[in-house]
């Protein structure tokens, strides 16, 4: 019997369902939870002695699976930990650190096809750590600051050839006021660094503008490389194309040989198995890579072109490519 698959998600998650599908319809053993579900709807019993290595079962009211039967693993953006009513703040916070230890403790310690690896989507996810590797692999990059200087931020656009945009470092959005709010790209305007009060509270990302004649999605999995250009039907849209989804066009394109090469070497670094990279490509067909998402959406982009996104990560969870 093959070995089922670990599915690691939010339960309402509807790419995941996808997956799930795809993995039903081939007939592959799927278990599938939700860290949320733990330690209310989900029960972990794991064992390692001299003898063996971690043993055990993952338990809800619907399924069990042997961890070590566990193939691979699809882990993406699954929920936080719900404690039983009653708990003061630190007694929770206290069962989600040991929850935290054990269970993804034990999880983590799955030898086995991760896509991906928590551990590894951590590192991945710095944009700074993005950028030194796509460099070092090849890659070409944009001038990049990463700083709370007012006058850093000055010099670097006296220095630059051409405008600069300040971007999200890390996540681009925020709760303000019970509502969800995205951070754009930001092209800056002379005024603007004329009055760069705000700079020194936290660290800020500017990048040198690449003229794009269109971008792209690059999805890479399993060393497959998925590729969209994105072609963006407004002002807004041309500056970061997340901030006007209706005024997109897509189209699927090929990727070339310097640039998938470069691509396999950056996945082999971070060890990322999955990532959704966006690149900008210029009026002269040079691509530039912005950065890569080891969580990234997809789904999206499939319904759109048509690309396999979803029969390519099943192949990778299951061996079949």
């Amino acid at each position: 019997m093959a070995a089922p698959v670990l599915i690691i998600a939010a339960s309402d998650d509807l790419p995941t369902d996808k997956v799930v599908a795809e993995l039903d319809r081939r007939g592959v053993e799927v278990f599938r939870m939700d860290t949320a579900d733990f330690p209310q709807r989900l029960a972990l019993a794991g064992r390692i002695d001299q003898e063996r290595a971690w043993t055990g079962e993952l338990i809800t009211e619907h399924r069990i699976v042997e961890m070590s039967r566990v193939g691979a693993v699809y882990y993406r953006a699954p929920g936080a930990f719900r404690f039983p009513e009653g708990m003061s703040g630190p007694e929770e916070r206290f069962a989600a650190y040991q929850a935290r230890g054990g269970l993804g403790g034990v999880l983590s310690a799955l030898d086995c096809r991760w896509v991906n690896h928590p551990t590894a989507m951590a590192r991945a996810e710095y944009k700074p750590v993005q950028l030194a590797v796509a460099r070092a692999c090849g890659l070409r990059i944009p001038a990049t600051l990463i700083t709370n200087r007012p006058d850093e931020v000055r010099a670097f656009a006296q220095e630059t050839d051409g405008p600069i945009v300040c971007k999200p470092i890390a996540s681009p959005v925020i709760i303000e006021n019970n509502e969800l709010k995205s951070v754009y790209t930001q092209v800056l305007k002379a005024g603007d660094l004329e009055d760069l009060r705000g700079i020194e509270a936290t660290a800020h990302l500017l990048q040198a503008w690449v003229d794009k004649a269109y971008e792209v999605r690059l999805t890479m999995v399993g060393g497959h490389a998925l590729a969209a250009a994105i072609h963006a039907g407004s002002d807004a849209a041309h500056k970061d194309w997340r901030s006007d989804y209706g005024a997109l066009t897509y189209e699927t394109t090929t990727v070339p040989e310097d640039v998938f090469a470069g691509m396999l070497r950056l996945m082999e670094r971070l060890q990322l198995r999955y990532g959704a990279a966006d690149f900008v490509v210029g009026p002269d067909g040079e691509w530039t890579f912005l950065e890569i998402n080891p969580c990234g959406q997809w789904d999206w982009i499939q319904a759109h072109t048509g690309l396999p996104i979803v029969e390519a990560i099943v192949d990778d969870l299951t061996g079949d490519h």
